[in-house]
């Protein structure tokens, strides 16, 4: 079946159809990552993004549950030049096609995804359209786009109720996880190191997370405008202001610093791959990680007497990371569980742990 993708700057891609047929619209963004396509389609940071895959070859080892970083796909379309008919690894349950097709993620391919990326590049992420309709009226599209808004993701995506998960082997903390569309490798991270991890709503009064007993408490990643989550940035100041550990990660990096007075804003086309340079400033290395986001804390708003800038992105300067001044508080805008990886920065992690008195 063929398959048209209609970009909001009037570009036009002709290819053939994967997934689920029909018509969607989205924003388009670009990943960089030759791996991780499973990860990236069930990363709740993707809501109402369609991802345009800049590797050619995705698919080629097929789909399994133990990859899902959440309970569905979040992505809404999918953009691939050539996806592999079947899937070559021990681990593998079923082809990437059928997946998109069980979860109705719309999809193309035989397109030149170079030249989106490049669009995507440098006019910025946009609006874009799938359909599979042999015709159109692109007065129609072209309006459609023009509305679409990504809007109240984080609201969308975190769960509804607490959800509680062991540590493997000896307990020896407890850690409240504000759930703003939290990766499942991240529980797992602070698991492995101990914790017991608590999973709340992102709507969870700070009294109850300060009242709760909990020995740390990290912020997630999550989708969308970290400015719009008003409500949100309210709560997490009062707990800001205890002196109970904090962690926050990509979204929850943006958060805090909205909650301490400093601002964010929208990258042109975002930072959305696994090979980002990140030079950690204390340890004056270069770190490879993963990201997915399409704003940032902007450097010149942070106060210098609440925290100062950790890490840098070598690419475009941008600020990858706070340490606050506040005792046993610090963030991140990169991803230190990134699954498939790279996995240089976990060392965050324990960072955490020894905040919350380590080994006890």
């Amino acid at each position: 079946m063929k398959a048209t993708l209609i970009l909001a700057n009037g570009a036009v891609f002709h290819g053939k159809s994967i997934g689920a047929s029909g018509e969607r619209v989205c924003e388009m963004v670009f990943n960089t990552s030759m791996t991780g396509y499973q990860e990236i389609l069930t990363d709740p940071s993707y809501a109402g993004q369609g991802v345009v895959m800049s590797y050619p070859l995705i698919g080629n080892y097929g789909v399994n549950h133990e990859d899902n970083e959440s309970c569905r796909p979040w992505v809404e379309a999918f953009v691939v030049r050539h996806l592999s008919p079947r899937g070559s690894n021990f681990r593998c349950e079923g082809t990437l096609n059928d997946y998109l097709k069980d979860n109705d993620i719309v999809g193309i391919e035989d397109i030149d995804t170079r030249a989106i990326t490049k669009i995507l590049r440098s006019q910025g992420s946009m609006n874009g359209m799938i359909t599979c309709a042999e015709h159109f009226n692109v007065n129609e599209v072209m309006e459609k786009l023009a509305a679409y808004r990504v809007t109240d993701t984080v609201e969308r995506v975190t769960r509804k109720q607490a959800e509680t998960f062991p540590a493997y082997g000896e307990e020896k903390h407890h850690v409240a996880m504000m759930d703003y569309g939290v990766k499942q490798h991240m529980i797992e991270c602070l698991r492995r190191r101990g914790c017991k991890v608590t999973a709340l709503p992102a709507s969870t009064p700070a009294a109850d997370v300060i009242a709760g007993g909990y020995d740390g408490v990290m912020l997630s990643n999550g989708p969308g405008d970290p400015a719009e989550n008003t409500a949100v940035i309210a709560e997490l100041k009062k707990i800001y202001d205890s002196d109970i550990p904090l962690f926050g990660v990509c979204l929850g990096h943006q958060l805090l610093a909205l909650a301490t007075g400093a601002k964010t804003g929208r990258l042109a086309y975002g930072h959305r791959g696994s090979n980002h340079p990140v030079r950690d400033l204390e340890k004056g290395r270069v770190f490879i990680t993963s990201q997915n986001h399409g704003y940032r804390v902007l450097s010149e708003t942070v106060d210098p007497a609440v925290a100062e800038v950790s890490h840098v992105n070598v690419n475009d300067g941008t600020c990858e990371g706070l340490r606050y001044k506040r005792p046993n508080c610090f963030t991140t805008q990169f991803h230190p569980e990134a699954n498939a990886g790279p996995r240089d920065t976990e060392y965050l992690f324990n960072r955490f742990v020894a905040s919350m008195g380590g080994d006890r």
